[in-house]
């Protein structure tokens, strides 16, 4: 029995060396993916930190011969949708309704819309604008997007990081694009 608990801690720890080196040389630009995603710092090393989990804890199904990044994207997407579902539903209410605290009822204080000075001048980077307008995609498109225009997967990439056929991805990229177009023009007066 010796002997093979042996080969199967020598086979453990080959596909722990192999998945670390898959973390270094595919961190950075999973990080990226989820930012675009994401569209924030917090989320995005949440989102980086779940994605790598998911594929150690899995990393016995990976199969060596397809790239390790599309599989990677794969599972990145299904943390993705997993935490859109956790998110809590925002609750509306109106701006003049008063808001009860321990004191007894208060107004909602809003803030001063206007513009102030840092604003003003990080206004004109188009990085922003850009993420901007992706936030405002639905995920689907958001995701092809980031996908095929920021990561460069293929088709065939992208339709097998989000188990859809090459068609919706054609179709979802098409959409997902002149959507965004339109609203970074949309967005090109708010940043000016």
């Amino acid at each position: 029995m010796e002997i093979a608990d042996t080969i199967a801690e020598a086979a453990q720890s080959e596909d722990r060396r192999e998945f670390n080196a898959l973390v270094e040389r595919y961190h950075k630009q999973a990080y990226n993916v989820a930012y675009r995603m994401a569209g924030n710092h917090a989320d995005a090393e949440d989102l980086t930190q779940e994605a790598f989990i998911r594929a150690y804890r899995f990393f016995d199904q990976y199969r060596r011969d397809l790239p390790f990044e599309s599989w990677l994207y794969k599972i990145m997407s299904n943390v993705f949708i997993d935490m859109l579902r956790r998110k809590p539903k925002a609750k509306i209410r109106s701006l003049d309704e008063p808001i009860a605290t321990e004191d007894g009822e208060t107004q909602m204080d809003l803030p001063d819309p206007s513009r102030g000075p840092e604003e003003t001048v990080l206004s004109h980077d188009m990085d922003r604008r850009i993420q901007a307008a992706l936030n405002t995609l639905p995920e689907v498109f958001r995701l092809t997007v980031i996908y095929a225009d920021i990561e460069g997967l293929s088709y065939e990439e992208i339709a097998e990081a989000t188990n859809t056929n090459i068609g919706t991805v054609r179709s979802r990229l098409h959409r997902g694009r002149k959507l965004l177009r339109s609203r970074i023009e949309g967005f090109a007066g708010d940043f000016a």
